[in-house]
């Protein structure tokens, strides 16, 4: 049976058509639609419901030792305030996860993981620690709001007040109250743009989402769903797990080897990594120059031969074209290559091109 995230009431209020994903009922679009919310996050703002995703708390005096131990990035350096993205892989070089790792303080770190490997996540986590430390699930007790846009700082200035959100891209503040709320907020997001994710109480989350939702008017925001989620991180070339990479995938051919600290004492998967750091496969960007969209797992062919797979594919509304993501023969993977895609038993054209094929820097 699907979990409901504490806004579903506010979901089923406001029109949101519900689907299944990663075991919760969630919206994959509103009235307004997958293209119009699309274009509001590119263009004014989008509210996003991410309560789905997990939270899992260490504590104690060897927390760092532990997320060090568990993650590929290096977090040794990170101070109060400051987050940072990592794959989690297995022992053999696997990406089990990746994740946000929130310093809370020097013995308190909060570990944000995809909603379909929250479990999965949860125990693989308490059965590789050592030391004094301690491992909790908070994720029912937590929910996520993403405001993400270019008007999301004016929005959230108005209703936090001036010079209290974090500035730089992956910090984030604690202790921010609207209307009562505490909140943390975060300088990240999933979507290519400006914008934030906001942490707060369960029960306190669909009072927050009606303030945002009010205040926002002005600002041009809608509610948005899973449909914009989607098209708008793929036109960012942001990677999603269970498509971009998975247990079968490394860091490496996932265009994540910059999150790979091989320099680090020791990590879960180090020595695998060491062995797989020339992958065999990457990930490219594909612009599909013929017609049609190609959506994961349409076969990738230079001439007769298959050099490789979509792992993801779509139409990008603020591009006003159809791109996809995919598992290459490295051989074959040079920025220009003609490709052809197997759309449905008919071969399209395609090119490879850099990612990402959307950013903010490209579109001013």
């Amino acid at each position: 049976m699907e979990r409901k995230t504490p806004l579903y009431d506010c979901h089923v209020k406001y029109g949101g058509k519900m689907v299944s994903f990663a075991g919760y009922l969630l919206p994959v679009q509103y009235e307004t639609g997958v293209v119009r919310e699309h274009m509001a996050v590119r263009t004014a703002c989008g509210l996003f419901d991410v309560s789905h995703m997990g939270e899992i708390l260490l504590e104690g005096p060897d927390a760092l030792l532990n997320v060090q131990n568990l993650v590929t990035n290096d977090c040794a350096g990170m101070t109060d305030g400051q987050a940072r993205y990592t794959p989690m892989c297995s022992e053999e070089g696997f990406v089990l996860d990746d994740l946000l790792v929130y310093r809370l303080s020097a013995e308190s770190y909060l570990l944000v993981v995809n909603a379909s490997n929250r479990e999965k996540d949860y125990a693989w986590i308490k059965s590789h620690l050592s030391g004094q430390v301690s491992c909790v699930d908070r994720s029912d007790e937590t929910a996520q709001l993403a405001v993400q846009g270019p008007q999301a700082a004016a929005l959230l200035t108005d209703l936090f007040g001036p010079g209290l959100l974090p500035e730089k891209y992956y910090t984030f503040v604690r202790g921010l109250r609207l209307r009562g709320i505490e909140c943390l907020v975060s300088r990240t997001g999933y979507t290519g743009e400006h914008g934030y994710e906001i942490y707060c109480a369960a029960k306190d989350a669909s009072a927050l989402w009606e303030v945002l939702l009010s205040a926002g008017e002005r600002y041009g925001l809608l509610p948005c769903g899973l449909g914009a989620r989607d098209t708008l991180r793929l036109e960012a070339g942001l990677p999603l797990y269970g498509h971009e990479m998975d247990e079968t995938i490394t860091p490496f051919e996932a265009g994540l080897g910059m999150f790979v600290k091989l320099q680090k004492e020791s990590f879960i998967g180090k020595e695998a990594l060491l062995q797989k750091r020339e992958p065999e496969r990457v990930r490219v960007g594909l612009r599909m120059t013929g017609r049609g969209i190609a959506r994961e797992k349409c076969a990738v062919y230079r001439g007769d031969t298959q050099v490789g797979v979509t792992t993801s594919g779509t139409f990008c509304p603020f591009l006003n074209a159809a791109a996809a993501m995919a598992l290459i023969d490295k051989s074959a993977s040079e920025t220009g290559t003609g490709l052809t895609v197997d759309i449905r038993g008919k071969k399209v054209e395609a090119e490879i091109v850099p990612l990402p094929f959307y950013s903010r820097s490209k579109s001013n």
